[in-house]
């Protein structure tokens, strides 16, 4: 399914981000790998059933239509989350499984992930650009 022309306002998209961040600081600072599976369980909400309740409950905040902030590709917002969603899982097993090596690998890349994008560089973004740049030379290599 292709959502090429949809889009997700920038604020929507930054609240899952901190969501993602702050979550994986709380697990971080109790101990505690639950905390891991909130943004886990959204995030697999909004890829599966398209319902990614805390971006659902940050819209009712908007002080502006949706279509008048920033827009967000949603595409590119699944792949990222995909990304988000692998470490998570990653994360959250490994901790349960006492991987405390693992674990922190895979926290540490989706926390930094997720401030970096917050910072305004969206890590991402541009691994999906170089893997579609690849496809694309390796189409016309073949053609």
């Amino acid at each position: 399914m292709s959502h090429s022309s949809v889009s997700i306002p920038r604020p929507l998209v930054r609240t899952n981000q901190w969501f993602i961040f702050l979550s994986t600081l709380a697990t971080w600072l109790t101990g505690q790998p639950w905390f891991l599976l909130l943004p886990l369980v959204a995030g697999l909400l909004g890829m599966f059933v398209d319902y990614n309740p805390i971006m659902k409950a940050a819209a009712f905040f908007l002080k502006k239509k949706p279509s008048a902030y920033i827009p967000e590709d949603k595409d590119q917002q699944q792949f990222n989350q995909l990304i988000a969603i692998s470490l998570l899982t990653v994360g959250f097993l490994s901790y349960i499984l006492g991987w405390s090596t693992v674990a922190w690998i895979a926290t540490i890349m989706v926390a930094t992930a997720s401030f970096v994008a917050i910072l305004g560089f969206c890590i991402g973004c541009f691994i999906r650009f170089r893997w579609q740049q690849y496809r694309y030379k390796r189409s016309q290599d073949s053609n």
